[in-house]
């Protein structure tokens, strides 16, 4: 499994959110770059990038911060947050995106995630699926949907999305561990690749992941345990077999 350290952006700073509360936020680097540069000195070899202001306000904010990430540190970044229309996610793309992560628009504006799978390829672009209380949400965490995760899971399969970053927003910042049987039900369902995100504290919550033995589970993303020192990159990479 792949490691993705997290930078959330939100007014500028990299930040961690607890359970999606912009209002519970942390200030851990007032650059985003130097968050970024430190996961790749550590040894990161692939980043998260989540435009937290974009996902608020319906369109990306923070492209120039991933062009600068993206541009100097020479490892492929994933970027999602505000990306609902095809210039959007053509704008993250020449900012130097290698794969973008589309969430709301994909359940709320129709044909755009088919139009993007089919102008940019499946495996460039991945569907983020956050889940609260066993129910997606959309809109930057902000509200909750009646659709359940298996439902949804067999639905972007169904349009062609095979590729899943799937967040347990109710333990995301927490420090808590992912709830194993879960990850291991949506991973079932994938049938492409899946990177869970949502509460890993501690090696043993990486190691938990990684003895899944889930084919389709390909990474995981961790924000607040990495900037809190609960582990190094490399312990991590070691802990999910990389």
């Amino acid at each position: 499994m792949n490691l993705y350290p997290a930078i959330d952006i939100l007014e500028g700073s990299a930040v961690r959110l607890v359970k999606g509360d912009f209002d519970a936020k942390k200030v851990y680097d007032e650059d985003p770059l130097d968050a970024a540069r430190g996961w790749t000195a550590e040894g990161a070899k692939y980043l998260h990038v989540v435009d937290l202001d974009g996902a608020k306000t319906g369109a990306p904010v923070n492209l120039e911060h991933l062009r600068r990430i993206a541009g100097e540190l020479g490892v492929p970044v994933q970027y999602g947050g505000g990306l609902r229309s095809d210039a959007a996610i053509a704008a993250a793309f020449e900012a130097g995106a290698q794969r973008v992560i589309l969430g709301t628009a994909a359940f709320t504006q129709a044909g755009l995630l088919e139009q993007a799978l089919q102008e940019h390829g499946p495996e460039r672009v991945l569907v983020s699926v956050d889940v609260r209380g066993g129910h997606v949400t959309t809109a930057g965490w902000t509200e909750t949907t009646e659709i359940t995760t298996e439902a949804v899971v067999g639905s972007l399969e169904e349009r062609g999305a095979r590729n899943l970053v799937f967040t347990n927003v109710d333990r995301d910042g927490m420090l808590e561990g992912p709830d194993l049987e879960e990850v291991r039900a949506v991973a079932k369902a994938v049938g492409g690749s899946l990177i869970y995100s949502g509460g890993i504290g501690g090696l043993a919550d990486l190691e938990g992941l990684a003895a899944l033995g889930e084919h389709s589970l390909e990474g995981v993303i961790v924000g607040k345990a990495l900037y809190e020192r609960r582990f190094t990159v490399a312990e991590a990479q070691a802990a999910l077999g990389r």
